[in-house]
């Protein structure tokens, strides 16, 4: 019911004279069709409702460029808190990406796309603080993956995967609490093994091993005592 009143709200005051643009209400709150332009110009820079203080409906937020309004990003508010749906635009009038925002929190389901065509860039998710939480995608414009990460309240923890554009693995790492910890290894485009070892606290310990043409070619020992590479001969 609540909603269909908004509606009927946003609907009316469309309708209403261009005296009436920008009021408050008893309160001194904003009410009503309110529009903003740049300072000292006439070109519009928002424009959306209000319902006694509270944004409702769908506002629409411009760009300046080159003495004209261009549409930058529009939000859809609800009735009840300050939770929104966004989408952002490039000025050609293509979505770059869209998402929920609580305030200026991200937060939930985020989607991002690519410049050539439609298809997704990159696909994450946020917590309620406006953190990176769980799996966060990134794909090529192909629709390949490119990487795949986990996040835990916004660092990275868990596996993460890095792949070429052809579906070739390029590298497995592990990440607890934003760093580096864990054994790691890295591939060529050709899929072969280039480097392996172990991190800890984001630094290589022990041995490393380096290998070329599938061959292991060298070792490097991280360890607190200096030591020269060990080089390897066929």
């Amino acid at each position: 019911m609540k909603t269909v009143f908004t509606t009927l709200f946003i609907f009316i005051s469309l309708l209403l004279t261009a005296q009436e643009i920008n009021q408050f209400d008893a309160n001194g709150k904003h009410h009503g069709i309110w529009k903003k332009n740049f300072d000292g110009t006439n070109i519009l820079r928002y424009e959306g409702a209000f319902l006694h203080g509270k944004e409702v409906g769908t506002f629409k937020f411009y760009k300046n460029i080159k003495k004209k309004a261009v549409l930058t990003a529009t939000k859809e508010f609800n009735e009840t808190d300050n939770k929104a749906y966004v989408k952002f635009f490039a000025s050609t009038g293509k979505v770059i990406s869209e998402g929920h925002m609580d305030g200026k929190k991200y937060i939930g389901e985020w989607k991002y796309y690519q410049k050539t065509n439609n298809k997704l860039l990159t696909l994450e998710h946020y917590n309620d603080f406006g953190n990176l939480k769980g799996e966060r995608m990134v794909y090529y414009p192909n629709g390949q993956i490119a990487e795949k990460k986990t996040y835990k309240n916004g660092k990275l923890d868990g596996i993460s995967v890095v792949y070429s554009d052809t579906n070739v693995l390029l590298s497995e790492l592990i990440y607890v609490n934003g760093e580096l910890h864990g054994y790691a290894k890295y591939y060529s485009p050709k899929a072969e093994l280039v480097a392996e070892g172990l991190y800890k606290n984001d630094k290589k310990v022990g041995v490393w091993k380096y290998y070329e043409d599938g061959k292991l070619t060298e070792e490097k020992n991280f360890s607190d005592v200096p030591k020269y590479p060990i080089l390897i001969n066929d």
